[in-house]
């Protein structure tokens, strides 16, 4: 109350108060959690991440796990008796300076993975509201099913291209100890969920579709005689200068098409258009949509034969293509207007044994 207080009169909120702030909803819960898990019988006792080993960096609403972490969490946890059910809080730790801090997205599954890669588990379970990864977006995709096992690039790669069961820097403990991860689904306990693991599972063709929307493509030619390391040389240092980040890229020695998500700021593009005006010409086309295949190099060109197959079929016209250097993803720009088609039609080929025949209006 006294913070809140203070927010009020001085009308301003640091980043620092503002982890503290948050940091309160999560601290009563795991108190709520530990208490009725006593009261069901379970012995159980609720801990501040803090008191259990998460430690970060002082960037307030974004730290970071700091190295010493792993010892501080096996040294707290050796300390506990192994009967009792620790509840830790997720999503916040401790500064050098004892503040509290808030570690950004995916922040509490990233605690997660943290105390259980340290500790050298077995498995790490994530309980989400889906069971687990799907084959797609069940928004869309109605007959999305769950994936058995997938590794940690190809899960990686799902997150970045738009599927929002786990976020990459969640993964990045269980990667380094090679501690499988669980995904499981809180509103139906029995089943079994989505393993991400090291290797995950080759025998599909294909192992999940996932999309991004909204999607602006810009091509790029260069108007001087520059050779491809000064030409892209200049066109990412003023990608650089301009803080924007790209999703796809196909380049050739004079030209390079690329893309930006919604995200990205139409001030800050607008401003990259008229820096690349001296040495480029530069198109720019809107309402794109990237679709990407999560699957294995070894079988691309199987993969990709069923999909411009299909694509012929259904009228679907591909702007750009481009396969990501982890080798475990395939991507397509596509209009917008089209996405839906191309997804619904490429789930029933590799999902449902169904290839799809009628053209699309």
């Amino acid at each position: 109350q006294d913070m809140l207080n203070g927010v009020r009169l001085i009308q301003e909120l640091s980043p620092k108060s503002l982890d503290q702030l948050v940091s309160y909803g999560e601290r009563c819960s795991v108190r709520v959690m530990a208490a009725r898990l006593n009261q069901l019988g379970v012995p159980a006792q609720s801990f501040d991440s803090w008191d259990m080993g998460i430690l970060t960096t002082s960037d307030f609403g974004d730290a970071k796990l700091l190295d010493e972490h792993e010892d501080a969490v096996r040294n707290a946890f050796d300390k506990l008796d192994s009967n009792v059910v620790a509840v830790v809080t997720g999503f916040i730790g401790h500064d050098p300076n004892g503040k509290i801090t808030t570690l950004g997205r995916g922040g509490s599954d990233l605690t997660a993975t943290a105390i259980g890669a340290a500790l050298d588990l077995d498995e790490i379970q994530v309980w989400k509201d889906v069971d687990g990864i799907l084959t797609s977006d069940p928004r869309l995709v109605t007959n999305a099913i769950p994936v058995e096992r997938v590794s940690y690039e190809e899960a990686a790669e799902l997150a970045y291209f738009g599927a929002q069961v786990l976020h990459p820097i969640a993964m990045q403990p269980a990667m380094k100890y090679n501690v499988p991860v669980r995904v499981k689904n809180s509103y139906n306990p029995t089943a079994k969920g989505t393993v991400i693991e090291q290797e995950g599972n080759h025998d599909d063709l294909v192992t999940a579709i996932t999309y991004k929307r909204g999607i602006k493509i810009l091509d790029i030619s260069s108007t001087q005689m520059l050779g491809a390391y000064g030409f892209l040389s200049q066109v990412f240092g003023d990608f650089e200068k301009h803080k924007l980040s790209v999703d796809v890229l196909a380049s050739s020695e004079v030209s390079v098409s690329l893309t930006l998500d919604k995200k990205q700021k139409l001030n800050s593009i607008n401003c990259l258009l008229k820096d690349m005006e001296p040495y480029a010409e530069v198109s720019l086309k809107e309402d794109m949509s990237i679709l990407t295949l999560i699957t294995d190099v070894s079988k691309t060109s199987e993969v990709l034969a069923t999909v411009f197959g299909i694509f012929t079929e259904r009228g679907i016209k591909v702007e750009m293509m481009s396969q990501g250097a982890s080798k475990v993803n395939i991507s397509f720009i596509l209009k917008d207007n089209q996405l839906e088609d191309a997804v619904l039609s490429l789930h029933k080929s590799f999902f449902e044994d169904v290839v799809p025949t009628e053209t699309s209006p």
